[in-house]
């Protein structure tokens, strides 16, 4: 079979084609005859400086669909030919992918392989940061960085139909405003100037629930930017500044309060939660509430290119690789 797989960090260019053995499900696995896999920042980030990176070399990929090709010992729901969406740990860059049965989901009724590819990491991420950890109530503000992105594109619409009083999103440049205000959200800041901006929209109240998939010194200013019991969510280090602290005198004054929440580590240490929530996320997609473009589609061959694209900042919506011929 084919794969993508880099043997050192660096530019798009180390990820090359391969020739490798067609895997066997173990207990509790099945491996699938992909279709589509996802293309995420943690790819970028693991080809560039070995993010969840175990060894070299090292296949990326963290989300796929497909039809379920074997089934391994104890594993039941499950069975060959049947269309699924998984998470992975990694190794969804390629034409057969192995995957531990928890993370493996049936295709939501009426979803075509090509957009379930797109589930997996991004639709429960979103709906966790809102619902199950940020706590967004009806009449609530937020703000979301990373807006025009894949989590951000759903966040915006989940928090519209939630309720949200006001969705303000936080972008790196204008072209990316305009793709995010089409997507649920009422305005748009750029990054180097979101706090002022926050303070003018609210009247210098501040907002309810800040998204934070950045890190580093945007954090800091994210807290600044919340109201009084405002919530912050990390998703995400993205700047790759050194991991972040908060204490008693960041929180005290104004009773904020700050969490976080990975796709990933939640599939290793609770995934039966995870399973919850994502038959509780892949309803809005299903229902209508959310709609999530697919502004880019590279063939296997070419997962340089998607990298070069997402890797330039560029992008808006969510990337795929086609697998399947």
């Amino acid at each position: 079979m084919r794969a993508v797989e880099f043997q050192e960090y660096g530019l798009p260019e180390v990820l090359k084609v391969v020739t490798a053995e067609v895997p066997e499900p173990g207990p509790g696995q099945v491996t699938i005859d992909a279709a589509y896999a996802g293309v995420n920042f943690a790819d970028v980030k693991a080809r560039t400086e070995g993010y969840r990176v175990d060894a070299l070399p090292y296949r990326p990929g963290l989300e796929l669909s497909g039809r379920i090709r074997a089934v391994g010992e104890g594993v039941t729901g499950l069975r060959p030919g049947q269309e699924v969406a998984a998470l992975v740990g990694g190794g969804a860059y390629a034409e057969v992918v192995r995957a531990d049965a928890t993370t493996v989901f049936p295709f939501p009724e009426g979803l075509d392989p090509r957009t379930a590819a797109t589930l997996p990491t991004v639709v429960p991420t979103a709906h966790a940061l809102l619902h199950e950890v940020g706590r967004l109530a009806a009449g609530e503000s937020v703000l979301v960085h990373g807006a025009a992105g894949g989590v951000g594109t759903v966040a915006g619409q989940l928090a519209r139909a939630a309720g949200a009083r006001a969705v303000y999103g936080v972008v790196s440049s204008a072209d990316k405003a305009a793709y995010a205000l089409k997507h649920g959200y009422d305005e748009v800041f750029l990054t180097d100037t979101f706090p002022e901006e926050v303070r003018r929209a609210t009247g210098g109240r501040g907002v309810d629930l800040v998204l934070d998939p950045v890190g580093g010194e945007t954090l800091r200013r994210g807290l600044d930017a919340l109201a009084v019991f405002g919530r912050l969510v990390s998703f995400g280090n993205a700047s790759g500044a050194e991991p972040w602290h908060v204490g008693q005198p960041e929180l005290y004054g104004r009773g904020h309060s700050v969490g976080g929440f990975s796709v990933l580590a939640l599939a290793q240490s609770a995934p039966q939660a995870l399973r919850a929530l994502a038959e509780r996320a892949f309803r809005t997609v299903t229902d209508g509430t959310v709609t999530l473009p697919i502004t880019a589609e590279f063939p296997l061959a070419d997962a340089a290119g998607a990298h070069r694209l997402l890797g330039g900042r560029t992008s808006t919506g969510k990337l795929v690789l086609r697998i399947a011929d």
